[in-house]
């Protein structure tokens, strides 16, 4: 039985190399990134392009890193890309990583040669301003921590719904808080093949508090939803503004590798610096 994806995936995406038989290239090639338009989605939710309600950046995680030094030398590392959410575009995730792979197998004069690629090539794909880190692997860093704020997960609730019900959320007081509140439970799926994607997802706000067994029931309800990563956080970010009308609210998701890849997109109405350790599952 094949999972249905939804007629909201009939957009730029559709076109995309997701769900076919690819080749890896073998040669450096940055023909082969896959711009996707922000907007589609975003009027769905009717985002105007000249007033996002957010701002924030998509953080990807690559771990498949190489390529070969003037010598033909096989180098190796991981890499931090930061993508700007105002930039018209985002990149789909496959042509991503075959762009990566393509390194493997062209030579470099050094490593700030193979970052000053990525800058370039991936800032002209998405129209923003992108920044790019680069590590070794000996080099030491403190990565893995647990998401801040309280859990939701031990909430002993009945859950019914798989598909996105944004009104089942709601506020239990007028009363103003401060509350940070993330669930392990996030799971959707890729708006092209219907193939599963895994996060953890974290809420911060300030306004009337939020009904928390609710919240849990509407961030399940995303199980079978099919969007990308980066939409279904924007998405998140609307539903919980528009319902619940906090004064001030970060969203973002740290979501479980594919491909050597991982996309962790953040929006804040309020925040520019966001906690980038890497959770147990990445």
């Amino acid at each position: 039985m094949t999972n249905p994806v939804s007629p909201q995936s009939e957009s730029t995406a559709n076109q995309s190399l997701l769900g076919r038989a690819t080749p890896y290239c073998r040669q450096y090639d940055p023909s082969i990134l896959f711009p996707v338009p922000r907007q589609e989605k975003r009027d769905e939710l009717d985002i105007s392009p000249d007033a996002l309600p957010f701002s924030g950046q998509d953080v990807w995680t690559g771990f498949e890193i190489s390529w070969l030094n003037d010598q033909g030398k096989p180098q190796v590392g991981w890499a931090l890309f930061f993508f700007p959410a105002a930039s018209p575009y985002l990149i789909e995730s496959k042509s991503f990583k075959l762009y990566l792979n393509s390194f493997n197998g062209t030579r470099f004069a050094s490593a700030e040669a193979v970052k000053q690629h990525w800058i370039t090539d991936l800032s002209q794909a998405c129209g923003g301003e992108v920044k790019v880190e680069l590590y070794g692997l000996d080099e030491p860093q403190t990565l893995i921590g647990a998401p801040p704020g309280e859990c939701l997960d031990n909430l002993d609730i009945e859950v019914s719904d798989y598909q996105v019900r944004p009104e089942l959320l709601t506020t239990v007081s007028s009363t103003p808080v401060s509350e940070t509140l993330y669930s392990h439970l996030l799971k959707s799926n890729c708006l092209v093949t219907g193939q599963p994607d895994w996060g953890s997802i974290v809420i911060r706000y300030e306004g009337p508090q939020i009904d928390r067994e609710n919240l849990l029931k509407y961030l399940v309800s995303f199980r079978e939803h099919n969007e990308f990563h980066e939409q279904c956080v924007e998405r998140v970010f609307v539903d919980l503004m528009r319902h619940c009308q906090p004064e001030k609210l970060t969203v973002y998701a740290r979501y479980v590798r594919r491909g050597g890849l991982d996309i962790n997109p953040y929006r804040s109405n309020f925040e520019t610096d966001f906690d980038l350790r890497r959770l147990v599952r990445q």
